[in-house]
């Protein structure tokens, strides 16, 4: 079992300024899965891309827009987004706070 807190772990500048802390990996044991805590800015956002897993995504604050292959939706705290395998998306940060998300 791991127990920790969000801020234990070390943050990693990605794109545009965001802060993304690998709070549950394989290095963990999750033989699976893994947690991602992700900070993006006001006015920015993440690059479109895609990957070979799916995303569960809850959004804990901030309001953005979600852009997928097959649209667009705005989201805000509380929101949950599926993205399938291999879907180019990415968060936009549309509001006056950070984003943040798991």
């Amino acid at each position: 079992m791991k127990v920790c807190k969000v801020q234990d772990t070390p943050p990693k500048e990605g794109h545009a300024g965001s802060v993304m802390r690998e709070v549950i990996t394989d290095r963990d044991g999750a033989p699976n899965f893994a947690m991602r805590v992700i900070e993006v800015p006001v006015g920015a956002s993440s690059p479109s891309h895609s990957h070979d897993w799916e995303h569960e995504v809850l959004i804990l604050s901030g309001c953005a827009r979600v852009k997928g292959e097959k649209g667009e939706s705005e989201i805000d705290k509380d929101s949950v987004i599926y993205i399938p395998p291999n879907e180019h998306h990415c968060f936009e940060n549309t509001g006056d706070e950070p984003l943040r998300f798991v």
